[in-house]
């Protein structure tokens, strides 16, 4: 099937999107991107303006990459300053993809202190080990374990995923999520509170800090002022946003590896205040931007 995106006035770049990070189970071979959601594996490809896939549906596509969001009004919103006006410009297209709120919880859990590709081997063993194998064009592909394979999984089982530390807390969450008598109702509540609320109730979560809780709220939950905070968007803080704090504040981001609480909150704050209801957009440029170059 084919999707025309009409030029300008249907920004769109399938590489960047699906390259940006926000995203752990896609492949490129052969000029074609495959990946999995939900139930069903389907493979996509851009030419110039024009979408052509297989295995999904056009309704499918225009709600999974977002295609609704008016990136010229995003753009204009969030284009404060000359460093993220040049983000915007260098990879015009990307979009924030509508992921299930249960894998990105967890593969977002699993992303605590990993690199990309030890992520994506996490949330591969993990579906080939308790998900169910798909085979779409000679591929095999497997769908993502619902929480309650996880919450009877054996220790040692998550444990040969690779997951480390983070296997009893994936366990922990999985019973938690399963005690809910409908996940879709939950995640469902998440959506319609507000951005306090629902990134207060993600942080009872064990495994879930401030900024698991934002790439959750950002990449699933419809949180678009959502701004999560890595070493990344520390770094581009500390170089070119220091005259929105005190000489102090920045002196001690200098001085720690890390973020506290009460920091990640400060900058999170000033971050959704500045950007304003898209600052999550703001913060998947500028992170694509600053990590590219």
């Amino acid at each position: 099937m084919e999707l025309g995106l009409n030029g300008k006035q249907l920004p769109f770049s399938l590489r960047s999107t699906l390259q940006c990070g926000q995203l752990f189970r896609w492949k490129e071979r052969e000029d074609w991107w495959y990946g999995i959601v939900g139930q069903q594996a389907f493979k996509i490809q851009q030419v110039n303006d024009v979408l052509k896939f297989k295995g999904r549906t056009i309704d499918f596509m225009k709600n999974y990459f977002r295609l609704d969001d008016d990136l010229q009004c995003i753009g204009s919103r969030i284009g404060r300053d000359s460093l993220v006006k040049k983000a915007v410009h260098a990879f015009y297209g990307l979009r924030i993809v509508r992921q299930d709120p249960w894998e990105c919880l967890v593969s977002y859990v699993c992303a605590t202190y990993k690199n990309i590709p030890a992520i994506k081997g996490m949330i591969f063993e993990l579906s080939k080990r308790f998900g169910e194998r798909i085979t779409f064009e000679k591929y095999d592909f497997y769908t993502f374990p619902r929480p309650e394979e996880l919450a009877r999984a054996a220790l040692d089982d998550l444990m040969r995923c690779g997951l480390g530390f983070r296997a009893i807390r994936i366990r922990e969450i999985a019973r938690m999520i399963n005690r809910h008598n409908d996940i879709e109702t939950y995640f469902q509540a998440l959506k319609e509170a507000s951005y306090e609320s629902a990134r207060n109730q993600l942080l009872q979560l064990p495994g879930v800090g401030y900024k698991v809780a934002d790439c959750v709220l950002l990449f699933s939950l419809e949180k678009l002022e959502a701004f999560p905070i890595d070493v990344w968007i520390k770094r581009i803080i500390q170089r070119h946003y220091i005259d929105h704090f005190e000489r102090s504040f920045i002196q001690k981001l200098l001085g720690q590896p890390g973020l506290s609480s009460k920091d990640y909150k400060k900058i999170s704050s000033f971050a959704r205040d500045y950007f304003g209801e898209y600052a999550g957009y703001a913060q998947e440029y500028l992170f694509h931007y600053y990590r590219s170059g």
